[in-house]
């Protein structure tokens, strides 16, 4: 028969025992301490409650031996200290020992346990379990008829007791890093890491598949906290989450990114129409208004779905694709659904190898320029050149503009790729003023809103032009509308600049952007350029004939050149001459090309006008 321990070897032997539980295996180890505890003590039940403040109640969270036949509902079960008895409504706060026997005044506590186990009469001994914020629970002991607690076993209890409500205090303040750790701390919500774990586990080898992922986005949520705050932005994201978790379906994975960015994953394996309809129903739920600091807000949302194939689709590209999906939807108009597809893909690799390589194309000399010619309609005497850049790519071919200029603003790389594209048209433009002295053509560099916000931009163009000992009035840089209205004091700013060192200015694409009246008036520009869709087929459309006369005569009210760009017939050409339009550039006087086909037309130093 083994030797009972010693009340202080029971409470080592715990302290123990406790030492390695866990959030998974605290329950387990509860059952296992009460059941020590009713075996050493010789009581018929041991049980464990904690405190929730926040409802006012007690629950019990463990009892050994569990009992054969629970009541429903059960009377021990969750007892609120509001209506409580006497010994319940004690423990919200109980601070010592306390210790109740049969025939004294606790007769609704002895109903109570009446009522749970059947037995008449019981004696208890309830511990607080004490915490620095008060008491978080109670370890407590029962035996049918009468027993007596001896001090040295009711110190004990208490330092069982203070073993048990460290190790919940523990385990509690893990279960809350790991909370904070895979939930949004605004939402509640599943965050980004809590996502790719679950995606993880969705798109393994052999699993049930394809995987439906959808990618949301809010439309201009930034207009709304310019308009009403932060703090408002905040509350409407709250409630779009805690609406859109409420309204999910079964199984449906919810997450946020950040941001205004949402993911739900579908559960199961889905099809393009399951994915369809799952996005169909957020959209209506995040449609719908929200009062946010007394205004009835709603936001339209931009949603992009994709589905991967477990094995083969790894969580990144998932996400990848939903989100380029997204985009898609977004750059219609916002509020759209689009599905990710193949011709997506084959962008996103595109994107994705130029994006890579773009920095060292700069610099290793896999960019070149292309020229294209700007002539005089009147005689076809060749009076500059516009520089635009090219791509010679190893696995993509030639380049257009197009297709890595949105690159390289959004990599940062637009002022790098800028200072390349106005150096070497300005070293080879010296070198054509020097082999042919008689033909002193300009330099016309387009030049992106991202550079011409640039604080140290003309300084830039400076010491180009002095290092290829070159003057300033030979270089026109070509800005847009856009460029103009999107932050007007530092182009006006970046403009002057470049004025004091004789530099020209034309604004490309007139028509199609935002410019007024005044803006021409204060901004220093020198030309206008005519976008070509309204050129290219000038004379044959009364509205393009319209509205050509209406930019070349605001051109001249404003004592400025105007030029034509997309001239591709001789019509459009005669009606240019006709409406007082002399310069132009277009394919009908040739195609743009490197410096070497162009030179061909420079040694004429005119070209035929049709």
């Amino acid at each position: 028969m083994p030797v009972k321990l010693s009340l202080e070897e029971l409470v080592t032997t715990v302290a123990s025992d406790l030492m390695g539980v866990t959030s998974v295996t605290l329950q387990e180890a509860s059952q296992t301490l009460l059941k020590q505890l009713v075996q050493y003590f010789d009581v018929d039940l041991a049980f464990l409650r904690e405190n929730d403040h926040e409802i006012g109640a007690t629950i019990l969270v463990a009892e050994w031996p569990p009992r054969e036949h629970v009541p429903d509902p059960d009377p021990v079960g969750t007892v609120y200290f509001a209506n409580a008895d006497p010994v319940f409504a004690a423990t919200e706060h109980l601070s010592s020992v306390m210790l109740s026997r049969p025939g004294r005044s606790d007769e609704q506590y002895q109903e109570r346990v009446a009522k749970a186990s059947g037995v008449q009469g019981v004696s208890t001994a309830t511990v607080p379990l004490l915490t620095t914020e008060g008491t978080s629970g109670v370890l407590g002991f029962i035996k049918y008829g009468d027993r007596q607690w001896l001090d040295a076993e009711v110190n004990s209890l208490r330092a069982l007791a203070a073993l048990m409500a460290q190790l919940r205090s523990r385990v509690g303040a893990e279960e809350k890093l790991r909370f904070l750790a895979y939930h949004d701390e605004l939402t509640g919500l599943s965050n980004r890491r809590a996502l790719v774990d679950h995606l993880s586990v969705r798109l393994r080898s052999g699993a049930e598949g394809p995987v439906a992922a959808i990618f949301m986005d809010l439309d201009r949520l930034k207009a709304m906290n310019s308009f009403l705050g932060h703090a408002a932005g905040d509350l409407y994201l709250q409630t779009l989450a805690g609406r859109l978790d409420h309204s999910k379906g079964p199984g449906h994975f919810l997450a946020r990114l950040g941001g205004d960015e949402f993911v739900l994953v579908l559960p199961g394996s889905s099809n393009v129409d399951d994915a369809r309809v799952a996005a169909e129903f957020l959209r209506r739920v995040a449609n719908e208004p929200v009062q946010v600091g007394g205004e009835e807000v709603s936001r339209g949302v931009s949603l992009g779905v994709a589905l991967g194939t477990p094995g083969t689709t790894t969580v990144s590209e998932l996400l990848s694709q939903a989100d380029q999906a997204m985009l898609q939807a977004k750059s219609g108009g916002g509020n759209e659904i689009s599905l990710f597809t193949e011709e997506m893909r084959i962008q996103n690799e595109i994107r994705t190898d130029i994006e890579l390589h773009l920095g060292s194309a700069i610099r290793n000399g896999a960019l070149v320029l292309h020229y294209q010619l700007e002539i005089d309609l009147r005689d076809g005497r060749i009076t500059g050149v516009e520089a635009l850049v090219r791509w010679q790519h190893p696995n993509l071919g030639l380049l257009q503009p197009n297709q890595f200029i949105g690159v390289s603003e959004a990599t940062n790389l637009s002022g790098e790729l800028g200072r390349w594209v106005i150096e070497t048209g300005c070293r080879q433009l010296k070198q054509w003023h020097e082999e042919r002295p008689a033909l002193l053509i300009g330099l016309r560099v387009n030049v992106s809103p991202a550079q011409l916000i640039t604080a140290d931009f003309a300084e830039t163009v400076a010491q180009i032009l002095t290092d290829c000992e070159l003057d300033g009035h030979f270089l026109t840089v070509e800005i847009t509308e856009h460029a103009v209205v999107s932050d007007m004091e530092r182009t006006l700013h970046t403009l002057e600049g470049l004025k004091k060192i004789g530099v020209q200015v034309a604004i490309d694409d007139f028509g199609t952007g935002y410019s007024s009246f005044a803006q021409l008036k204060t901004l220093p520009v020198d030309a206008l350029k005519i976008d070509r869709a309204f050129v290219s087929e000038l004379g044959k459309h009364a509205n393009d004939l319209a509205i050509v006369r209406s930019i070349i005569g605001l051109a001249h009210s404003f004592d400025l050149r105007v030029v034509a760009e997309g001239v591709e017939t001789p019509l459009a050409s005669r009606v240019l001459l006709d409406l007082g339009c002399f310069r132009a550039q277009g394919f009908l006087f040739g195609v743009p090309g490197p410096a070497q086909e162009v030179e061909l037309a420079l040694a004429a130093g005119r070209v035929e006008v049709p």
